[in-house]
């Protein structure tokens, strides 16, 4: 399990850096060009930013870390996919991202007797 969610957590991660590419760039083609900003209107861009960058760094280290350390690495790969959510919606961009940190967070977490002899709980 522990293998699997570290799969889906970097998989993830690098899916959202596409989406927290584009996010970003909107979010500051938005502030510099105004008539931009009346076709889709952004309600929070510092949301979107924040969102960009810290989702995809969450969901890579929390698959980094689900080797070694499950439970932090799960909750890492839960926080970004709740800010892939928050900051993006469900969309066709952010329906793989979200599913796969979300599965691979709720795998780490699952893995509570792991292949070591020491158990992270």
């Amino acid at each position: 399990m522990r293998n699997a969610a570290m799969v889906l957590g970097l998989i993830a991660g690098l899916m959202g850096i596409f989406v927290g590419l584009f996010g970003f760039g909107y979010a500051e083609l938005s502030e510099a060009r105004p008539e931009v900003n009346e076709l889709f209107s952004l309600e929070n861009p510092a949301l979107i930013r924040f969102a960009s960058f810290m989702a995809p760094l969450l969901a890579i280290a929390g698959g980094a870390m689900a080797k070694a350390r499950a439970l932090w690495g799960g909750g890492l790969m839960l926080l970004g996919a709740v800010l892939f959510y928050t900051g993006f919606g469900f969309n066709v961009g952010t329906m793989f991202p979200i599913g796969f940190a979300a599965l691979g967070g709720i795998l780490a977490l699952a893995a509570g007797k792991p292949d070591e002899p020491k158990a992270h709980f």
